[in-house]
């Protein structure tokens, strides 16, 4: 009886103190009242990043409605994938890249101008010429990784906004 009671309070002040210090599970973000709802647009509403990006707003709860002039808006400008060399073969091929993908996106309340935000994500890639095929296939993953990233900073973008 005595191990439970004690057991329960380490599991009580476990959870008091994650609780009082700020911990929450990732991806689990406090959206701001004034942005619960809000329209959506883009250049392509059809890219993965749009798709991504709107499936991050339903996890959070955030109705979507159309574009009017009464709700605050969410727009997409654009999205770009770069790449640097690191480094080099002893022959002269590249062996390693950064690849940098780059979010473009404003927040707008009707009546007021659109603030303009970035989210750049930077990932090494390693290049082997002779696995040609795996490693096409690793950057297509690598890269749906680091748009998933990307939809992830938008919403950490919209918790932290302030009007």
């Amino acid at each position: 009886m005595l191990i439970k009671r004690i057991g329960f309070t380490i599991m009580a002040l476990t959870i008091l103190f994650s609780a009082g210090c700020g911990f929450k599970l990732q991806g689990s973000y406090s959206i701001p009242d004034e942005l619960q709802t809000l329209s959506l647009s883009s250049q392509d509403k059809y890219s993965e990043l749009t798709h991504l990006v709107r499936e991050r707003l339903r996890l959070n709860s955030i109705n979507l409605i159309e574009p009017n002039d009464k709700t605050p808006r969410l727009k997409l400008i654009k999205d770009s994938l770069d790449r640097t060399t690191l480094s080099l073969y002893p022959t002269g091929n590249v062996a390693e890249y950064e690849l940098i993908y780059q979010v473009e996106f404003t927040i707008s309340f009707p009546n007021q101008e659109a603030q303009l935000f970035q989210a750049i994500i930077r990932r090494d890639y390693l290049d082997d010429p002779r696995t040609s095929l795996a490693k096409s296939r690793e950057m297509a993953l690598l890269v749906k990784e680091m748009r998933l990233q990307a939809a992830d900073k938008i919403i950490q973008t919209l918790a932290a906004f302030e009007q």
